[in-house]
């Protein structure tokens, strides 16, 4: 059964969660690790000088950081172990479109950018989850194939993807 009308145009910003709490690029791991255990998420926006998202940081990067540098996190700054990649959507974006993004580029969260590249917020699978739950009155069956794709694509291991993608 294919995912509802209602919720693969909700837009964006219906969805996401605000307020985003950001880390800077020469914030220590340490601070960004504490951002993260205290807002019990598993990633921060990185925001530059003018305090536009420049990257994204999870909780998997701060700890291959501390294992490759073999330094401590107090003596790491985010800019070397934040993504090289930042993948986000606009808040007036359909839920298909951050759908499509999630799952070709492997992420499980995206910022929610203004115009200028401000970070307004953040979109999550579980956000994403939550709502087609919702829209398919609490029946998993009905909550669509669209969203079981991107999670499988997601959670895909690199070298299964079969596109070269690492």
């Amino acid at each position: 059964m294919s995912q509802s009308k209602e919720f693969s145009s909700t837009r964006i910003e219906k969805l996401m969660h605000r307020p985003a709490v950001t880390c800077h690029v020469n914030d220590s791991l340490a601070n960004a690790a504490r951002l993260l255990w205290e807002q019990d998420c598993g990633a921060l926006p990185v925001v530059d000088e003018r305090g536009r998202v420049v990257a994204m940081i999870t909780d998997r990067d701060i700890c291959m950081a501390a294992y490759t540098q073999g330094l401590p996190l107090q003596s790491i700054q985010v800019r070397s172990a934040m993504s090289h990649s930042l993948y986000s959507c606009r808040p007036s974006d359909p839920v298909v479109e951050a759908e499509k993004q999630m799952g070709e580029n492997q992420v499980r969260r995206l910022p929610v950018l203004d115009e200028q590249g401000q970070v307004l917020g953040i979109l999550s699978l579980n956000d994403l989850t939550r709502e087609a739950g919702r829209s398919a009155g609490g029946r998993a069956q009905d909550a669509g194939n669209s969203l079981v794709k991107t999670l499988m694509e997601v959670g895909s291991p690199h070298h299964d993807r079969g596109d070269g993608k690492t």
